[in-house]
């Protein structure tokens, strides 16, 4: 089932019936005024938040995305709504644009000085992850180095007003349960739990020896999806955590190189465990993998699919961050909501995840192409 609304969610989601979705993951506004786009002006109200929780299942979780600079006002909404803060899912990238302000430039011009060119470089990549020079020469690629005119400009060469952007948070919340207890409330509603096995973190084969039953023949694991089987915590794939990376190499560099760490029992473990005293020889402990600590953690940039799909939307999450986000909160065969629908990539996550999906947006532009990339 895909269900698009176009119109002001607040208003559309009054049409929508009571505990009637499962899941609400969305990308909404974060309130900075990104590239003076007037939607963009606040954060959503809690009247907002307040009319996402009637729709949603008692227990049903929300993953809300903001930035770092409005996170704050963003939470204190959702939790005067009525949700309960559950924890903050942090993804991390290294692609983002700084947006700062070059103040030895600013007092040059302020005092009217001509900056010497020294030099040129490469224009730089938007926040999004376009070049900002798309369809221009290669000479118009590229952009002026200059020196600073004025004293006071060379005393302030170097500095600006704003950090790189390199991460965004989404805010994990959940409706409070209309049972006493989450095992009722999961039978009743079928929400209020999360998707750990289905989401756990690719894994390696482990070099030690399995309990009796395994197979060992229980990886492979391709975006947070494990085979089935009897199998330890170990052979699962890793938990997963409420941090994801971009998978770039400026992230990737963030994370040390840890070595396995399998080990065997001490002296004193070996004896109370019997060893020497016609038992078998205890399993050996610890981690059997090495490499990144990055490993732990899941999901790209935006690809240029997600691009290309006629999408000119400035702030286009990528599909598979979505869809991982989707299947974390969302029981089988459930319905997601975004009432932030924008250009369709939480819908074509969710109808890639097998759910059904009820999106809205208000912008007729991106209406249309989230109709053209989910379908309607």
């Amino acid at each position: 089932m895909i269900n698009l609304l176009h119109g002001d969610c607040l208003e559309q989601m009054k049409t929508l019936e009571d505990n009637s979705v499962d899941a609400i993951v969305s990308d909404p506004p974060y309130g900075i005024s990104f590239m003076a786009k007037k939607w963009d002006y606040d954060v959503p109200s809690v009247e907002v938040w307040k009319e996402a929780m009637r729709v949603l299942k008692p227990g049903g979780h929300a993953l809300i995305a903001c930035g770092t600079r409005t996170q704050h006002r963003m939470v204190v909404n959702i939790e005067d709504a009525g949700f309960e803060i559950r924890d903050v899912v942090s993804w991390i990238y290294g692609s983002g644009f700084p947006k700062s302000l070059n103040i030895s430039k600013a007092i040059d011009k302020a005092a009217g000085a001509e900056r010497e060119v020294v030099g040129k470089k490469r224009a730089g990549i938007t926040p999004r992850g376009n070049l900002c020079n798309h369809g221009v020469t290669e000479a118009e690629k590229m952009r002026d180095i200059t020196a600073p005119a004025t004293e006071a400009a060379k005393q302030w060469d170097g500095w600006g007003t704003a950090l790189k952007p390199s991460c965004e948070f989404f805010t994990l919340c959940r409706k409070p349960l209309s049972e006493s207890t989450i095992a009722k409330n999961v039978l009743k509603w079928g929400t209020g739990g999360i998707n750990i096995d289905g989401c756990r973190v690719e894994g390696q084969k482990p070099s030690v020896p399995q309990p009796s039953g395994n197979t060992g023949d229980i990886y492979g694991f391709k975006n947070g999806k494990g085979r089935s089987g009897e199998m330890s915590d170990n052979t699962q794939g890793r938990f997963p955590a409420n941090l994801i990376h971009s998978g770039e190499q400026e992230v990737l560099e963030l994370f040390p190189e840890t070595k396995s760490a399998v080990r065997e029992p001490s002296e004193s473990g070996r004896a109370q465990e019997g060893w020497g005293l016609g038992t078998r020889k205890p399993q050996e402990r610890g981690h059997p993998d090495q490499g990144s600590a990055a490993r732990f953690f899941y999901c790209a940039k935006a690809s240029k699919k997600d691009r290309n799909e006629g999408n000119n939307h400035p702030t286009v999450k990528p599909t598979a961050l979505m869809a991982y986000l989707c299947r974390l909160i969302t029981p089988p065969q459930g319905i997601v909501l975004d009432p932030y629908m924008g250009s369709g990539s939480t819908g074509k996550a969710a109808i890639r995840e097998g759910f059904s999906f009820v999106g809205i947006e208000l912008d007729p532009d991106y209406y249309e192409i989230a109709k053209a990339r989910v379908g309607s």
